[in-house]
């Protein structure tokens, strides 16, 4: 599918400004939205949507459908009355040293997850009965993940969150008795994580409606794996390749790249793909349907997976003893258009590409990536490089794996600065703006700039380091740090390049 030539900004909604320690579905995120139309931009890239797993990673989310309750806006809720204004005060000095520039998980998680249940209370006791509707009406819309999710999340907490494959063997092999048992003992926390949910939806449908409104559409991102302390892999043991216990024998990952020499373990489990393939895909396009009543434009992630993917003993430490196992191909996304239409999908296509990857993207028409910071490395058939590009992709600056553009200007090999220098003809003093102008003139649909490539950020604030488990996903910006300037050379940038809304 050709893309409308555009340009966006990638950037988190954890990593916007607010009152509460991170990132929400509040006053900033709207605001945020009116600057990217005044930017002249016509997309919103974000993340996976779904809960942060371990490390505050959003791509090992407990779950392929629920949403992030951290991003509720509190304050909404208190207009609601179901949360006092008073616990809604942020107690930033319990962290020392406290940078609002930065979100401090362990002080933010409780205290959200506190106020969240403060409201779930206050609902359950004084909803209105169209609100109470609503929410009836919601439960029954999204039942199909919905109830094992919220059993899923009441029981991960009362077992401490040990993986479900060590919860009692009633529970942990879904024995239909002992659910019901425990859906019944555990009403009051099935009914918590229920109404984050409808609260999560209800605020996030609204902030996607004012993009819409204002020209704005936005990218989602689908990981191509799930977590395996998640709903969907405790309610679907089957579609796993998981032993007679539950554990995995085998997980995910990457072999040795750019990014790390002995490959990136993820450690999610591994799809049965002839599973799926009996079931007609059936759980995969309910994945990629539910993801587009959230977003307009779906980024699925590791694309290369669904060609060949890397199969790593579950006894290894690292990705290096791994292997290539065929992927699903074809059938799956045949499956996905015969079910949805021609829907607007981007491949992460980067990483180990092979003829049979470019060969699955090229049939399916999928626009897939390209990012000029990895673009002097070679010579001049680098296909990163924009003389190189292709109409049908989408050209970045970097991505969240990547370091800002100052950074990674900063670190460059001498010969990879010195390529660059020639090829962009710059002193590097703005770097950030020099890639910009690239990725803006190149004959690709649509480009895409991190924030902090806007804002001209260095190392320090980059959003993740593949392979580091800890320390990331933790940044924000202040409007602060925003100057008029950003928003015009941006738009002056793409109405030059015919970009702008």
């Amino acid at each position: 599918m050709r893309f409308p030539r555009a340009s966006g900004v990638l950037l988190h909604p954890t990593s916007l400004p607010g009152p509460h320690g991170s990132g929400d579905f509040g006053p900033g995120a709207h605001h945020f939205i009116d600057w990217l139309a005044g930017a002249g931009q016509r997309l919103w890239q974000i993340l996976p949507l779904g809960g942060i797993g371990p490390g505050n990673s959003p791509y090992m989310s407990t779950s392929a459908f629920a949403g992030n309750v951290l991003l509720i806006d509190l304050d909404e809720l208190r207009e609601r009355g179901w949360l006092p204004a008073a616990d809604l005060t942020f107690d930033a000095s319990a962290t020392q040293p406290f940078d609002e520039r930065r979100i401090h998980f362990a002080r933010v998680v409780p205290f959200r997850i506190e106020r969240l249940n403060t409201a779930a209370r206050a609902f359950a006791r004084s909803a209105s009965s169209d609100e109470r509707a609503d929410f009836d009406a919601f439960c029954a819309r999204q039942k199909s993940w919905l109830d094992d999710y919220a059993l899923f999340m009441t029981l991960a907490n009362h077992f401490g969150w040990r993986d479900w494959s060590d919860w009692d063997e009633p529970l942990a092999h879904r024995d239909p008795a002992a659910l019901a048992a425990a859906a019944a003992a555990n009403a009051d926390g099935v009914a918590f994580w229920k109404f984050c949910q409808w609260c999560f939806f209800r605020q996030w449908l609204r902030i996607k409606a004012y993009a819409n409104q204002r020209g704005v559409e936005i990218v989602g991102d689908a990981p191509i794996f799930i977590a395996y302390q998640s709903a969907e892999v405790w309610a679907r043991q089957d579609l796993f390749d998981l032993d007679a216990r539950g554990k995995p024998s085998v997980v995910a990952g990457v072999p040795p790249d750019f990014f790390s020499e002995t490959g990136q373990r993820w450690g999610n489990p591994l799809y049965r793909w002839r599973t799926h393939a009996k079931e007609g895909y059936a759980w995969w396009v309910e994945r990629i349907r539910r993801t587009f009543e959230l977003v307009d434009i779906v980024r699925i992630d590791h694309f290369r997976g669904f060609a060949g993917y890397w199969e790593i003993p579950a006894s290894e430490p690292t990705a290096v003893k791994g292997r290539w196992m065929p992927g699903p191909g074809a059938p799956l996304f045949k499956a996905i258009a015969n079910a949805l239409g021609p829907v607007p999908i981007i491949a992460e296509d980067l990483g180990v590409v092979t003829p049979d990857v470019v060969a699955l993207r090229k049939k399916f028409s999928l626009p897939g990536m390209r990012i000029l910071q990895f673009a002097f490395g070679g010579g001049s058939d680098n296909a990163f490089l924009p003389h190189n590009h292709e109409v049908d992709t989408v050209v970045y600056t970097g991505t969240h794996d990547n370091d800002t553009s100052v950074g990674w200007w900063a670190s460059a090999k001498p010969e990879e600065r010195q390529h660059a220098s020639d090829y962009l003809n710059t002193d590097g003093a703005e770097i950030h703006w020099d890639l910009i102008r690239a990725a803006c003139a190149s004959v690709a649909d649509t480009a895409v700039h991190p924030m902090q490539d806007v804002l001209g950020l260095p190392t320090e604030q980059r959003m993740n380091f593949p392979g580091k488990g800890e320390g990331y996903w933790e940044w924000r910006f202040s409007w602060d740090q925003v100057q008029p300037e950003h928003a015009q050379r941006l738009k002056a940038l793409c109405q030059l390049y015919g970009r702008a809304t």
